[in-house]
């Protein structure tokens, strides 16, 4: 079994996954700044400061008005949190359009590449060996 679980640790599509879980998750950080930190206030900005975070229905518990909904949880009120649900959605949208970006920047780069390569010229061939030693003799006979 040990044998086994090394021959299927050592393919190397497994450790390509695992780059590939690595790499994912630093970009995951990256996107969720980005989103985070950049376009969400810009989007609020465009909207008057719109944040549905802290908005929330309080379903069971006493809450005050005006309690955060980290507040209201702490205070251990069962709340329905369709802010958080409405911010998440529009978190997924703004990192799947980044994420479609940037797959499709890869993607021309690549499709460019591949045209450049299939479009270099191939070297004219040279005389083959054969050529050479028959070109060799012929001069030797003359001379």
């Amino acid at each position: 079994m040990l044998s086994e679980f090394k021959d299927f640790i050592a393919k190397g599509n497994v450790m390509d996954m695992a780059v590939g879980i690595i790499i994912g998750a630093a970009f995951t950080a990256i996107v969720s700044s980005l989103v985070g930190d950049l376009i969400n206030p810009i989007i609020g900005l465009f909207m008057g400061g719109v944040d549905f975070t802290n908005q929330y229905i309080v379903l069971a518990g006493d809450v005050a008005a005006g309690t955060s909904l980290e507040a209201a949880r702490e205070a251990g009120a069962n709340v329905f949190a369709w802010g958080s649900f409405i911010m998440a959605i529009i978190n997924f949208l703004i990192i799947a359009f980044v994420v479609f970006m940037l797959v499709r920047y890869v993607n021309k780069v690549k499709d460019a590449t591949s045209k450049a390569e299939e479009a270099a010229p191939e070297e004219p061939a040279g005389p083959t060996e054969v050529e050479l030693l028959q070109e060799i003799r012929d001069a030797l006979a003359k001379g």
